[in-house]
């Protein structure tokens, strides 16, 4: 990957959701948090901290919940990471309820949101540079990075958006096959979470209610789904050799 230049209008700051049981990966959870399990050796939030790090971005917001102090125990080991703040939950607050309970941590309007259960591996342009470049703040309140179906590894499910002619999104009905599945990787504005329920609720709430302001973006990198153990052995077979 070429040098790149860093706007200085881009969030320097990331979340990365970190907080969940992992119940799909057991028994390997039982005694770890999901984050920690390792993909040839290396626990899967690091595979995130390197987006954040190949785009520059210097401080990682991370939610912790289930095994908490062994998670936090090991964000303070780390070297030659961006700095990390911590947001414990004392339950767990889902997606929408565990961004909105860390807002007080940053201190811009925008800010990168990447999952700790995938593993995002970028084209020719890191993945959060590239979003960042397509943001428009006058229309958008989120823009979510988006992968083919057909070419997501590990991911075996019906998909979650449909990209319109004009390129605004649709989501699938129960009975479709979306073309393009959510990579959990996504630039958020504070907007997004104006009027927003309390206590724990998912993202998806506030998509809904108003998809007409949620951009998204195709993915040209690959995306590995690590969300059971055989999807991990799979990822693991894909990263010894990449097809």
């Amino acid at each position: 990957m070429s040098e790149i230049t860093r706007p200085e209008n881009m969030p320097k700051t990331a979340m990365i959701m970190a907080a969940g049981f992992g119940t799909r990966m057991r028994p390997l959870t039982d005694s770890m948090p999901k984050p920690l399990v390792p993909v040839l050796g290396k626990p899967l939030i690091d595979y995130s901290m390197d987006l954040l790090v190949e785009s520059g971005v210097g401080e990682a917001v991370v939610n912790s919940h289930y095994l908490a102090e062994m998670l936090e125990g090991y964000l303070r080991q780390r070297k030659n990471t961006p700095h990390i703040i911590i947001s414990r939950e004392d339950g767990i607050l889902e997606t929408g309820g565990g961004i909105k309970n860390a807002l007080k941590l940053f201190d811009s309007e925008e800010f990168f949101v990447v999952n700790s259960d995938v593993i995002c591996l970028s084209g020719k342009t890191p993945a959060l540079l590239r979003l960042w470049q397509h943001w428009d703040g006058a229309k958008m309140d989120a823009l979510l990075l988006l992968h083919k179906v057909e070419d997501a590894i590990g991911y075996d499910g019906a998909g979650d958006f449909f990209i319109e002619t004009d390129g605004s999104l649709r989501r699938r009905l129960t009975s479709e096959k979306a073309p393009f599945v959510f990579t959990g990787v996504q630039v958020i504005s504070r907007r997004l979470f104006t009027d927003s329920p309390e206590g724990a609720f998912s993202l998806n709430v506030l998509y809904n209610r108003n998809l007409v302001r949620i951009g998204a973006l195709v993915h040209d990198g690959n995306w590995l789904h690590v969300g059971s153990e055989s999807e991990l052995r799979q990822a693991e077979t894909w990263l010894e050799k990449p097809v």
